[in-house]
C-alpha cells in the first residue's frame, strides 16, 4: 500500500512508544548512555542505497558493483544523461519526511553508509598525489541529513561503507574495483581515509547529534590469501586494528567527545587480535545475518563485551522475515544491546519502505542481465528518472507489518488489526492478505516464515514465496491485474483476522478460493470445500451469530496442496 492509513495508524502507536534521548552519546562502561547518563537501546535504520547502491537493491545484482552499474547506463544513455539520473538519485532516495517518519515510528538512530567518492577523489584521479580534493557538495548533503536528524531527534550515526580502494573481497559493498589496490594494499587509499575522517571530525566535532563514527564497514579480508578470503580465518586482524587505531588517533586530534564505532574481519564479527582497548569512548560493532535467533548466536560478542569492558553494537542487520526481525531485537534488547537494520528502503518489499521499480526500469535491468533487448536510450532515460523520482518518501510503498515486527512486537506479543473493521448494517469484504500484524503463532501460522540458511548451510530460501506485499511467513501472489491473495495455502496453514461487532446479529459468509487439485479449510469451525479448478470459487458457508464488540475470525488449511484464498464477506441479514 501507499503510505496511508494502516501506517498513519501505527505511526500514532509506535510515537507512543519511543523515547528520543538527547546530548552527546557517550561510553559509560559496557553501556552507551545520553546526555544525562541515561542508558541508550538504539533502535535504527540503515539508509543504504542512498550514497552507495547495491546491484541487488536495484534488481542488478549479476551486474556486480556500483561503478559497473553505472557503466551499463553510461552504454544505454551517455555519460551526460547518467550524471543527471545520479544526482536525481541523490536528490530523491533520502530526505526530511524519511527521517520524520522514522521519529514517529520509534526509531531513534539512522545508520548513513557513505561511498568516499561522494566526499574525495580516488587516489589514482587526484591531480595532484597525496593531496586531497574534497566535494563540498558531498558533505553539504551531510550536513542536511543531520539538520533532518537533529530536527527530529534522531542520532545520526556516520558509517565509511565504502573505503578507498575498497575494504574487502565482498566486492559489491564497497564499489571494490579489484583491478586496482585494495585499501589493504596500498597506503595511499589508507592516508586518504585517515584524512577523510578527519575531515569529518573536524566538521561534526561539535555536534551531539551525531551519534558515533562507525570507521569502516564489514572489513572482509584475508591477509594471508589476499583477493581469495573474507578474513574470518585469521587470526590476529593486525592490519584492520592497525588502522582504525590510526583513524581514531586522527579522529581524536580534532574531535575529543563522539563515540568511534570499530568493526573486527569477516564482516565486522572476527575480533581475534584485538588489541586492548585504545579510546575511552569506544564501541565494538557486529553484523548478524541469516542465523538462529538464539543465546548461541551472540554469545561471542557478549562475552567479549565483559572482557573488554567496552559496549557492543548490532550495526546491522536485516533481509530476512517478520519473524526473525522480531526475534533478533528481542534477542539483542534482552542483553541490553541496540540495533540498527538494513535498509530503509529499496526495490523489494522487506523493509519499512519499498521503491517502485516501474516497468521501464524492469526493461533496463533485464537487458543489463541479459534476459531481454536493450531499450532505447530515451525510453531508458525516462525510466531512469523515473525511478529516481519513485525512490522519494511520498512515492513509497510502506509496509506497516515490518514496522510491527521491529518496533512492537519484540515487546508485546498480541495480534493487532492489519486494518480497522466494523462491521454494521453493510456488507464487510476481508482481503484474506490482511490478516491480522502479530509474530506467528499468534496472527497467523505457515511452514516456512524465515531464512536460517548461515546456521542450516542451506538455501536463501523465501519465507512469502511471492516476495510482495507482506513480509512473513503467508505466501501471497498477484493476479493479473495486480491484486493480492493467499496462494500456496497448505495443510496446518492459519491467519487470524479481527473485526469489530457494532450490533448483535446473524452474518452470511462468503469466500472467494480456488485449488487446481480441490481441497478443504476451515473458518472458525465451518469446513468449506473448494472445488478443483483454476477459476476463483464463490462458496457459501453456513450463517454465524455474532455479540457485539471485539471478535477474530480463523482461516486454516485442513487438507490442502495449493489452496489459495482471495477474500470472504460477512452480509448481515435480516
Amino acid at each position: 500500500m501507499k503510505f496511508g492509513s494502516v501506517a498513519l495508524a501505527l505511526a500514532a502507536l509506535f510515537s507512543s512508544t519511543s523515547v528520543h534521548a538527547g546530548g552527546y552519546l557517550k561510553v559509560e562502561g559496557t553501556q552507551i548512555v545520553d546526555g544525562s547518563g541515561e542508558p541508550v537501546i538504539l533502535r535504527g535504520m540503515g539508509l543504504g542505497g542512498w550514497m552507495l547502491q547495491e546491484g541487488y537493491m536495484l534488481k542488478l545484482g549479476e551486474v556486480g558493483q556500483q561503478h559497473r552499474i553505472r557503466a551499463k547506463l553510461v552504454e544505454l544513455v551517455g555519460e551526460e544523461r547518467t550524471a543527471e539520473f545520479y544526482r536525481a538519485w541523490l536528490d530523491n532516495h533520502t530526505t526530511e519526511p524519511d527521517i520524520a517518519q522514522m521519529a514517529t515510528w520509534g526509531f531513534n538512530s539512522v545508520r548513513l553508509p557513505i561511498h568516499f567518492d561522494q566526499l574525495t577523489l580516488p587516489v589514482d584521479k587526484e591531480p595532484q598525489a597525496g593531496v586531497d580534493t574534497w566535494h563540498e557538495e558531498g558533505f553539504q548533503r551531510i550536513d542536511r541529513l543531520l539538520a533532518w536528524s537533529k530536527a527530529n531527534r534522531i542520532y545520526l550515526i556516520l558509517d565509511l561503507h565504502a573505503a578507498p580502494g575498497g575494504q574487502g573481497n565482498d566486492l559489491a559493498i564497497s564499489d571494490r574495483d579489484p583491478a586496482k589496490p585494495s585499501l589493504w594494499e596500498s597506503e595511499e587509499n589508507q592516508r586518504k581515509t585517515v584524512a577523510l575522517w578527519t575531515k569529518l571530525a573536524a566538521r561534526y566535532a561539535g555536534e551531539p547529534w551525531i551519534g558515533g563514527y562507525d570507521l569502516i564497514n564489514e572489513p572482509n579480508w584475508s591477509f594471508a590469501t589476499p583477493g581469495k578470503g573474507n578474513g574470518c580465518d585469521e587470526t590476529e586482524n593486525r592490519a584492520v586494528w592497525d588502522l582504525q587505531q590510526r583513524i581514531t588517533a586522527a579522529i581524536r586530534g580534532v574531535d575529543q567527545k563522539h563515540i568511534v564505532i570499530v568493526e573486527g574481519n569477516c564482516w565486522g564479527n572476527n575480533y581475534k587480535g584485538l588489541p586492548a582497548a585504545w579510546d575511552a569512548n569506544l564501541v565494538l560493532s557486529f553484523h548478524k545475518y541469516w542465523n538462529n535467533n538464539d543465546g548461541a548466536s551472540i554469545a561471542d560478542i557478549v562475552k567479549l563485551r565483559q572482557s573488554y569492558g567496552r559496549p557492543v553494537w548490532l550495526g546491522e542487520s536485516g533481509e530476512n522475515s517478520n519473524v526473525w526481525f522480531r526475534d533478533a531485537i528481542r534477542l539483542v534488547e534482552g542483553e541490553g544491546i541496540g540495533w540498527n537494520f538494513w535498509p530503509l528502503k529499496k526495490i523489494g518489499f522487506n523493509q519499512p519502505l519499498e521503491i517502485v521499480a516501474g516497468d521501464g526500469w524492469m526493461k533496463i535491468t533485464a537487458w543489463a542481465t541479459g534476459k531481454g533487448p536493450k531499450p532505447g536510450a530515451d525510453e531508458a532515460f525516462a525510466a531512469m528518472m523515473r525511478l529516481a523520482e519513485n525512490t522519494r518518501f511520498e512515492n513509497n510503498i510502506a509496509h506497516p507489518d515490518v514496522i510491527d515486527a521491529m518496533i512492537r512486537q519484540p515487546h508485546d506479543a498480541s495480534a493487532r488489526p492489519f486494518t480497522a473493521r466494523r462491521l454494521d448494517g453493510a456488507p464487510l469484504t476481508i482481503r484474506a492478505v490482511d490478516y491480522d500484524l502479530g509474530p506467528a503463532g499468534v496472527a497467523y501460522r505457515d511452514s516456512v516464515d524465515a531464512n536460517y540458511h548461515v546456521a542450516t548451510g542451506g538455501e536463501r530460501t523465501p519465507w512469502n514465496n511471492g516476495t510482495t506485499y507482506r513480509n512473513d511467513g503467508v505466501d501471497i501472489a498477484r493476479d493479473a491485474d495486480g491484486s493480492p491473495y493467499v496462494g500456496d495455502f497448505v495443510t496446518g496453514e492459519w491467519m487470524r483476522y479481527s473485526l469489530d461487532a457494532a450490533a448483535a446479529g446473524r452474518r452470511s459468509v462468503m469466500i472467494r478460493a480456488r485449488s487446481a487439485k480441490g481441497g478443504t479449510v476451515m473458518l472458525g469451525d465451518r469446513e468449506i470445500a473448494v472445488p478443483a479448478g483454476r477459476d476463483w470459487a464463490t462458496i457459501a458457508l453456513p450463517d454465524i451469530a455474532l455479540q457485539p464488540g471485539s471478535h477474530a475470525l480463523g482461516l486454516r488449511a485442513t487438507a490442502c496442496d495449493d489452496c489459495e484464498i482471495n477474500d470472504l464477506t460477512l452480509t448481515p441479514l435480516p
